[in-house]
């Protein structure tokens, strides 16, 4: 695996894979950024969100659960000082579903977020403290 970032202008960057797609980069306004694209931190948490989504959406899919829609609203606190990693991540599964049961989501979530997440395992293995709820919208 790899990636090449560049530098487009000033704190804008981009970042290219092997296989030619794309992710923009920019810092916040109060770092000097326009925030014009993602920060890096904020592509953290939507890659958590990501990895899990793309496990968990297999599950379901696996139980024959149908999807009807689904979504993962990550919130975050960072430490104080440098270097600002995250201290504390709660993510909210949030699936609407006509056949699938709350235990069919919790277990799917348990999978992800306990074995299968490369991503959420990097950063549990940081210190940060995971939290998390499931949501089943019939």
């Amino acid at each position: 695996m790899k990636v090449v970032v560049t530098n487009v202008n000033e704190y804008f960057l981009k970042s290219e894979t092997e296989t030619g797609n794309i992710t923009y980069f920019d810092a916040p306004i109060n770092s000097g950024g326009k925030n014009a694209a993602q920060s890096p931190m904020e592509v953290v948490l939507g890659s958590i969100a990501s990895c899990s989504a793309v496990d968990i959406i297999s599950i379901l899919k696996k139980k024959r659960k149908t999807i009807q829609e689904f979504k993962i609203e990550v919130e975050a606190e960072r430490s104080e000082v440098h270097p600002k990693v995250f201290t504390k991540i709660h993510l909210k599964f949030i699936l609407k579903s006509q056949d699938a049961l709350l235990n069919d989501l919790e277990r799917s979530v348990e999978l992800s977020m306990d074995k299968y997440c490369s991503v959420s395992a990097m950063i549990k293995n940081s210190g940060c403290e995971f939290s998390r709820e499931c949501i089943l919208i019939t």
